[in-house]
């Protein structure tokens, strides 16, 4: 099977490492992650509970009631068997993600530029640019964690994190960039701000962006953010 090794988390949960769970970040591994779980639910099984894909690793819940974690495993090993890292899953989604950025509302834009040696002009231009990877949603509910961030803008995290991140708050942190849901603490630099909900329990599909989706920022200004915040 494809996964290098597996690891049983609880009664109802195996976990399938499909890589180094340890940074450097590699696109490809979590390409075959969100593959491989397109390929499982396809097949919809019964006892299927929940997929959690995650960097380099998938998470497989299972009705622990209906089916014994050995067979999930045999299950898995008879599916997976042929995966050889060729198979193209469904096109993902494409979700623009409107933002301004610096002034009030990413605060950290012209010191982070200026550490890049860069103007803050060309930073938010050159992240805009990019085009994202939802590699996998964690750290809180509908929290987006994306590849794809240019090497030339990685930045450290803050030495010491904010205690409040407004809700909406688009953040560069060491090789990634990401979205805050909602407001909370945290220690990415902040660059930006989308008046978007990015996770609303009332939704039938809570989180705006799932994994594997891809994502381009659009630049807007103060007046445009007001005018969509307001129609949210």
């Amino acid at each position: 099977m494809t996964a290098t090794r597996r690891e049983r988390l609880a009664d109802d949960a195996l976990l399938l490492h499909l890589g180094a769970d340890t940074p450097p970040i590699h696109d490809a591994t979590n390409a075959r992650v969100h593959r491989i779980a397109v390929r499982i639910r396809a097949t919809a099984p019964a006892w299927l509970r929940d997929l959690v894909p995650a960097y380099a690793s998938l998470a497989v819940f299972f009705d622990p009631d209906a089916i014994a974690a050995p067979d999930v495993e045999r299950w898995l090993d008879a599916h997976l068997a042929d995966d050889d890292g060729t198979t193209i899953a469904a096109a993902p989604r494409c979700i623009d993600i409107p933002v301004v950025y610096g002034g009030d509302f990413g605060e950290d834009l012209d010191s982070a530029a200026a550490e890049l040696g860069l103007s803050p002009a060309v930073l938010a231009e050159r992240h805009a640019r990019g085009l994202y990877t939802v590699a996998m949603i964690g750290f809180a509910p509908g929290f987006p964690y994306l590849s794809g961030l240019d090497p030339a803008l990685a930045l450290p995290r803050l030495a010491t994190p904010r205690t409040r991140v407004p809700a909406g708050s688009v953040a560069i942190g060491g090789a990634q960039t990401g979205l805050y849901p909602r407001e909370s603490p945290g220690g990415w630099r902040l660059i930006g701000r989308t008046p978007l909900r990015l996770f609303d329990p009332t939704r039938d599909a809570p989180s705006l962006l799932a994994p594997g989706d891809r994502v381009r920022f659009v630049a807007i200004d103060a007046r445009e953010f007001a005018r969509m915040e307001a129609g949210a």
